[in-house]
């Protein structure tokens, strides 16, 4: 039986809370989604595709969590808002976010980075975590509740010469999150960010989507922390600092999981 943490009491009807993961996939969103529907929560998905989507929703209700399908390119400024607004209209007002798209687009070394490679990776993390928040903001301050969760890669925190255009987008996320934990937290509303250091594999201890899941619904319930760091930073600063100067392709490979969310 699902635990009463995710339910609101309403003129004595249980009325659920809800979670918005965007960015979803098989990995990280759907551990996050289990944890939180175990808890109480309906949850609704946002990403690209549409049948993808719909698999992810019957293996939800396969579970007893109530979930739904909203598809919208988080490039897509206007979809993303459109779906976002869809899942409030369906669902309610949203309680939780969850912001982890996985890097889209070439993944380029230091020296290669171009404005374009730049700005494609700033445009999914950063502007897409900037709309969907701008979506479900207001109404959090209006009620003084809510969380926002959001996610980057190991490379937010360790700048890795072979994954520069994607830490400099995520390091910037990383930046406005702490700054929004900050500003908001009188106001009611929590933000965390999580820095995934791992690969995110099935049955590997704390690198598998059901610990990951768990620690996010952790950080939520605990709300006493800015930041959770999943994964081992040293390891991977030990393997920047051993890619060489060929840029690393070996430790690119080998850390492929921390920077696609959605790799399980």
């Amino acid at each position: 039986m699902a635990a009463l943490d995710g339910l609101l009491r309403s003129e004595g009807t249980a009325v659920a809370k809800t979670l918005v993961v965007v960015g979803a996939g098989p990995g990280l969103g759907m551990g996050v989604a289990r944890a939180f529907g175990r808890n109480g929560f309906q949850v609704g998905l946002i990403s690209r595709s549409e049948k993808k989507l719909d698999a992810l929703v019957a293996e939800l209700a396969g579970l007893g969590v109530t979930a739904a399908a909203f598809p919208a390119d988080i490039l897509d400024r206007g979809a993303l808002a459109a779906a976002l607004a869809a899942a409030q209209s369906a669902l309610g007002p949203v309680d939780v976010l969850e912001f982890s798209p996985s890097p889209t687009g070439p993944i380029t070394h230091a020296a290669q980075t171009t404005v374009a490679s730049a700005a494609a990776q700033y445009e999914l993390q950063v502007l897409g975590a900037v709309t969907a928040v701008g979506q479900v903001l207001p109404d959090m301050r209006a009620r003084g509740d809510g969380a926002l969760l959001l996610t980057t890669g190991v490379s937010s925190r360790i700048p890795a010469p072979f994954l520069a255009n994607v830490g400099m987008a995520m390091a910037g996320l990383r930046n406005w999150a702490h700054a929004l934990h900050a500003e908001l937290k009188p106001q009611g509303v929590y933000v965390g960010t999580v820095t995934i250091a791992s690969g995110i594999v099935p049955g590997d201890g704390e690198a598998d989507p059901e610990a990951i899941g768990a620690r996010y619904y952790r950080m939520y319930q605990r709300r006493d922390r800015a930041e959770e760091v999943i994964g081992d930073l040293d390891a991977f600063q030990a393997l920047v600092d051993g890619a060489g100067a060929d840029g690393g392709s070996e430790a690119a490979h080998a850390t492929a999981g921390a920077t696609s969310l959605e790799s399980a």
